[in-house]
């Protein structure tokens, strides 16, 4: 596993969970506005965990974190995520996976094994402006819509989210996202927010203005679609 970054404690990235965060490095996507561009590009090795280190940690707080959130990077990229799952699991903790959705096969199998207890998958856009917002020119976007179905079949607790983006983000996409996750239970649109490691340059948030009117598109679908953060 190349770990890159590790969040010692989260009360609010787990549900119902004290825990900590695990941010592997690499990704197959090149969002413009990725906050974590360290763990995508020009990645430093000197800045690595290695597993020995992030169990020791682990383990010394037993009794105190009750799970582990696994971010990225898109972690369903690493070779070595089910053993690293199932360390976790075996030391008693609940699992709660960050992905991108271009890896459902792989997400499935993870889940069918019993070593997924909750899942965050980002919503880029709607189908149509997929591959811009994630800045890579060819992209699968049946993977991805395999990956919400999936997910909308209650084989596992989980939440969309979308980060909107002034750049690419209008009524009319939110208009199409609704329809597309129609019947999803969580839905929440995160404003934008430079954090000073991204991959583009020209990248803006919007209004909570702009924001509350993109909720009210979404929630003709999904009524309880949440504005997250604001």
């Amino acid at each position: 596993m190349r770990i890159q970054g590790l969040q010692r404690l989260t009360l609010l990235d787990f549900p119902e969970r004290t825990a900590c965060t695990v941010f592997t490095a690499g990704c197959n996507f090149r969002c413009p506005f990725c906050h974590n561009a360290s763990l995508v590009v020009d990645i430093p090795k000197d800045a690595e965990l290695s597993e020995e280190e992030f169990f020791a940690f682990l383990g010394k707080r037993k009794g105190i974190l009750d799970g582990v959130c696994i971010s990225g990077g898109e972690p369903l990229l690493q070779p070595d995520i089910e053993n690293f799952m199932r360390k976790i699991k075996d030391m008693g903790f609940a699992i709660k996976l960050d992905t991108n959705g271009s890896s459902p096969d792989k997400l499935i199998y993870l889940v069918e094994q019993g070593l997924v207890d909750y899942v965050a998958m980002d919503i880029k856009n709607c189908p149509e402006s997929y591959g811009i917002t994630a800045g890579v020119e060819v992209l699968d976007i049946e993977a991805i819509k395999k990956c919400v179905s999936y997910l909308k079949e209650g084989h596992v607790p989980y939440e969309f989210r979308t980060t909107v983006v002034k750049n690419y983000h209008f009524k009319e996409n939110f208009e199409l996202i609704g329809k597309w996750l129609q019947g999803t239970e969580k839905y929440y649109l995160q404003n934008f927010v430079d954090s000073g490691d991204l991959i583009g340059k020209k990248t803006r948030g919007c209004s909570e203005e702009e924001m509350k009117e993109f909720l009210a598109v979404v929630q003709k679908y999904i009524p309880s679609a949440k504005l997250r953060g604001m």
